[in-house]
């Protein structure tokens, strides 16, 4: 029997990734949500994911399913970096990275954009974000649960076309 095609799923995971930036970017520009250097890092498994997604539909069947695993392999690999923001929110362990705060830049000389910064970080990552009011599930924890579930519908899908290849 023949394998499915590989392109439905290209296009979920290039739909399911940028979702999640359209969200994560969303929140910073409209709600004011301040990125701190955890959050910043999370969001590029998606955009790899994006980049593999674009990549799986050009290639043929096999080569697409195995871009399709990286692409797996990314989202899983941002759901760990998801995990440990979490942990550092809830103060099982410090934040792996020596920054805190997204910097804001503003157009002009080095001396001048030097200026602008912040003495401290205005947003440190061992505080959560809360996206929704009233809900006490920050944007970290959100994204692990995202990521998770993303990685086990590819995975799915992964798994269910290699059977009905053989």
């Amino acid at each position: 029997m023949r394998a499915p095609s590989h392109r439905p799923a290209a296009w979920l995971t290039i739909l399911a990734a940028a979702a999640a930036l359209g969200v994560a970017l969303g929140s910073q520009a409209w709600a004011g949500l301040v990125p701190c250097a955890l959050c910043l890092l999370e969001r590029w498994p998606y955009r790899i994911a994006i980049a593999l997604g674009v990549l799986a539909l050009l290639l043929p069947r096999q080569a697409g399913r195995v871009v399709l695993g990286l692409a797996l392999i990314a989202v899983l690999a941002g759901a760990g970096l998801a995990f440990v923001h979490v942990g550092v929110e809830w103060g099982w362990w410090p934040s792996p990275l020596p920054e805190c705060a997204a910097p804001h830049f503003i157009p002009g000389t080095i001396a001048e954009r030097l200026a602008s910064m912040p003495a401290r970080p205005s947003k440190p990552c061992d505080a959560p974000t809360y996206l929704i009011p009233f809900v006490p599930v920050s944007m970290a924890a959100m994204n692990l649960i995202y990521a998770l579930g993303f990685a086990a519908v590819l995975g799915d899908w992964l798994r269910h076309s290699a059977r009905r290849r053989r």
